[in-house]
Order: C-alpha cells, then sequence, then structure tokens
C-alpha cells in the first residue's frame, strides 16, 4: 500500500509540472506563470528567487533568456541545454554556486553568454571552444579556477567583450587569444595568471579596452602592444613586469587611460609617450 501511494504521489508531481498556457498549447510551470513550450520563445523574469526549476529544459523554442539580477540560488540545472535554440543567456548577478554545467558548452547558437557575478566554481572547460557564435562572452565576478583554456582562440567572432575578470584562474594567458582579431574590450583583471604577455597579444588590433592589472605577469611589455592602435584604455598595473617601457606604445595615440604603476619596470620613461596627447588623469571604471 505505502509503495502504491509512492507512486501516486510521484505521478501527480509530474502531471503537476504541466499546464495549459493563455494560447490554449501545452505548456510548463515556472515560479508559478504557465509558458508555452511551443511558442515561448523570449523569457526575462525580475523578482525571483529559489533555485532554477529543470522544467525550464521543456521551452525548447526560446532563443532568449534572461533572468538577470534576481536572488536564485543553486546550480545551473544541466536542462538548459536542452534549449538549442538560445542565442542570448544572462543569469548574471544571481547566488549561483556550482560548476557551469557542461551542457552549456552545447549550446552552439549562442551570440551573448553572461553568468557574471554569481558564486560559480570549477574551470572553464575546452568546450568552451564550441561556441563559435559568440560575439559577447562575460564570466567575470566568480570564483573560476584553473587556466585559461588555448580554445578559447577558437571565438572569432567575439566582437563587443571579453571579461574572464574577478576570478581565480592560473596559469598563463595563452597565445591563442591572438586569433580574436575582431574583439573590442578585453579584460583578464584580478586573477592569478602568470608568465609573460605573449606577443601574439599584438594581432587584437580592434581592441579599444585591454585590462591586465592585479595578476602576476611578469616579463617585459611586448613591443607588439605598439599595433593596438584604436586602445582608449591600456592597464597593465599590480603585476610583475620588468624591463624598459617600449617606445612602440607611442603608436597609441588614441590612449585616454594609461597605467603601469605597481610593476618592476626600469629605464627611462621613453620620449614617444610624448605622442599621447589624449592622456587625461580620469580614473573612470572600466571592467
Amino acid at each position: 500500500m505505502i509503495r502504491y501511494v509512492t507512486m501516486l504521489l510521484l505521478i501527480g508531481l509530474a502531471w503537476g509540472q504541466n499546464c495549459t498556457a493563455d494560447d490554449g498549447t501545452e505548456g510548463v510551470e515556472l515560479w508559478g506563470e504557465c509558458y508555452s513550450i511551443e511558442n515561448t520563445d523570449t523569457l526575462q523574469l525580475y523578482n525571483l528567487t529559489g533555485s532554477i526549476p529543470p522544467e525550464i529544459g521543456n521551452l525548447t523554442s526560446l532563443t532568449y533568456l534572461s533572468l538577470y539580477e534576481n536572488q536564485i540560488t543553486g546550480e545551473i540545472p544541466p536542462e538548459i541545454g536542452n534549449l538549442t535554440n538560445l542565442t542570448y543567456l544572462s543569469l548574471y548577478e544571481n547566488q549561483l554556486t556550482g560548476s557551469i554545467p557542461p551542457e552549456i558548452w552545447t549550446l552552439t547558437n549562442l551570440t551573448y553568454l553572461i553568468l557574471k557575478s554569481n558564486q560559480l566554481t570549477g574551470s572553464i572547460p575546452p568546450e568552451i571552444g564550441n561556441l563559435t557564435n559568440l560575439t559577447y562572452l562575460d564570466l567575470k565576478s566568480n570564483q573560476l579556477t584553473g587556466s585559461i583554456p588555448p580554445e578559447i582562440g577558437n571565438l572569432t567572432n567575439l566582437t563587443t567583450y571579453l571579461s574572464l575578470s574577478s576570478n581565480q584562474l592560473t596559469g598563463s594567458i595563452p597565445p591563442e587569444i591572438g586569433n580574436l582579431t575582431n574583439l573590442t574590450f578585453l579584460s583578464l583583471y584580478g586573477n592569478e595568471l602568470t608568465g609573460s604577455i605573449p606577443p601574439e597579444i599584438g594581432n587584437l588590433t580592434n581592441l579599444t579596452v585591454l585590462i591586465l592589472k592585479s595578476n602576476q605577469l611578469t616579463g617585459s611589455i611586448p613591443p607588439e602592444i605598439g599595433n593596438l592602435t584604436n586602445l582608449t584604455y591600456l592597464k597593465l598595473s599590480e603585476n610583475q613586469l620588468s624591463g624598459s617601457i617600449p617606445s612602440e606604445i607611442g603608436n597609441l595615440t588614441n590612449l585616454t587611460v594609461l597605467i603601469l604603476k605597481s610593476n618592476q619596470l626600469t629605464g627611462s620613461i621613453p620620449s614617444e609617450i610624448g605622442n599621447l596627447t589624449n592622456l587625461t588623469d580620469g580614473m573612470e571604471p572600466v571592467s
């Protein structure tokens, strides 16, 4: 009898997850509302608490999912990998924990992925290189560990933004980052990155912002940084960089902010720095 009652209860719970949407089609209930499985392509919700229900994976027509700035806790459910039509996924500024589920790296239609400002742990796996349609990637302000995988160089459609800042990443900056030649914003600050700045960074000629501060980078500033003539903001401070400031930095005539303090640089300031006539004292937040 106990087993029979238990089975009825489980069946009842499963049925309770289904509903009829306002348009008369089969739906799924999420956070007390019924959403059409067939016709819901956009979901942007506020004032949420609790965890992300695994049933969200039933909304397979979704192309846009935004749950940012809520009080969502728990882990990102692996069922989110069922949303293969997603082009936009934003879960930032919640209290999400655990690792990024591997199913996210199968969402190859994504162009925007924003998971910043949570408590996510674990590493960034090489499978991130599968998301070749990404134009915007923001994983900053989590507790991610391990190295930056070289497969990040596969994301050649990144144009607007790449930030892995304020995590606990270690290892060196992979030279493959130089493949991201369409990128305009790159920020890796506030990690534990070591090794030298790869000369391949000079390939990123569309960059306007480059922030590598607050790591443990060593070696000299590569002269190839002078190729980045679109830069307006360059911050390499609070590392262990040595050697002299390369004269090629004088090529960066669009710079408004240049911060190199708290390193181990030696030698004289190159006269070419006088070319940087747009420099200001502005300390505007850029992250």
